[in-house]
């Protein structure tokens, strides 16, 4: 069986930490040769079908994400892009997420940096168990594998379960 993953805001080149036959990207840009599909994920969905991957991959771009946009109307845009996330994944898939994070001092020196990740963000609005982001829309959930530091980077695996 063939898997899929899909990296998000991937640049020029889609990373593949866990080795899929086939490997998709999202960033601002296109480039049909490689796979990277233009959409703007703040404002539009993610521009594949429902259950589509195996993996879905975020290396610093969780945090260019703002949690809030009020035009034209009020949304959560952060927890629409989780809820894009948990839509395309598989049953079971494997969502990591690879950002600067408080209480780093790279969290938050970036002016672009909009949304800052904390040890708790996951645990505690998009798992399983408490799922406080249900407030905002969230419709999913997800599994927290694990969470571990890398640097200024907090690396978190989610697996998608409902």
């Amino acid at each position: 069986m063939t898997t899929k993953s899909l990296d998000l805001g991937c640049g020029l080149q889609p990373k593949n930490p866990f080795n899929t036959q086939e490997v998709y990207g999202i960033d601002v840009r296109d480039d049909a040769e490689a796979h990277i599909v233009k959409a703007d994920l703040v404002i539009e969905p993610i521009p594949f079908p429902d259950d589509s991957f195996d993996y879905v991959t975020a290396h610093d771009f969780l945090e260019h994400v703002p949690r809030l946009i009020y035009l034209p109307q009020r949304r959560n845009a952060f927890v629409e892009v989780m809820n894009e996330i948990h839509r395309v994944l598989k049953p079971g898939g494997v969502f990591m997420s690879f950002t600067p994070a408080f209480p780093h001092g790279p969290a938050f020196r970036d002016p672009t940096h909009v949304n800052i990740i904390t040890e708790e963000t996951f645990p505690l609005y998009f798992d399983d168990k408490v799922r406080w982001a249900s407030m905002y829309g969230f419709r999913g959930s997800f599994q927290i594998l694990s969470q571990e530091w890398r640097g200024v980077h907090l690396m978190s695996l989610l697996r998608k379960t409902a």
